[in-house]
């Protein structure tokens, strides 16, 4: 049996009648998760702009399948575009956790990766992944749309090696939130 699993999904030929596939549930569950990502749009400065302009006419997300919600309780990609204050942790993490499971995180730009050039501010979080765990991280100071697309396309890559027999969360996201002053 599990000879027979490893080669799945397949497509076996000649039978009467017609063709017949043979898969997993797995397969299926992440062919829509992946090609039908709803994100969170969350643009806190400049990075929105870049966010705004992926789903433009010219680079177009809605062909990717990705369609920005304004709920959180339709999203499964929350993209924290820009710098993030340590006013806005606390709503971060409420929305965060309004979300449905399995939740991703991408981290747009310096600002939000590591606070950017207002590291030594007093009031700036020293990075999104102090709250929430982040999957992707995307650099530059704005990074450009097409870095969004290629972090959407590898998000996409990660959500296809999932497995329901694994459990859907990372250890690092079973964890949950951190300590934003830490």
């Amino acid at each position: 049996m599990a000879m027979i699993l490893e080669k799945l999904p397949g497509l076996t030929k000649g039978l009467p009648g017609g063709e017949l596939l043979l898969t997993t549930s797995d397969y299926f569950i992440d062919l829509g998760r992946r090609q039908s990502l709803w994100p969170m749009t969350f643009g806190l400065a400049c990075c929105a702009i870049e966010m705004m302009a992926s789903y433009a006419s010219r680079l177009d997300f809605d062909r990717m399948g990705v369609i920005p919600r304004a709920s959180p309780r339709q999203a499964d990609v929350m993209i924290v575009a820009g710098t993030v204050c340590k006013k806005m942790a606390d709503p971060i993490l409420e929305i965060y956790h309004q979300m449905p499971e399995p939740r991703f995180v991408i981290s747009m730009g310096s600002c939000a990766n590591c606070g950017g050039p207002y590291y030594d501010s007093y009031s700036v979080l020293k990075g999104v992944d102090r709250i929430v765990p982040v999957d992707i991280y995307i650099a530059g100071c704005p990074p450009r749309p097409e870095a969004l697309q290629y972090a959407v396309v590898k998000l996409q890559e990660k959500i296809a090696k999932m497995s329901l027999k694994k459990g859907l969360a990372t250890a690092q996201q079973e964890k949950g939130s951190r300590d934003i002053n830490a």
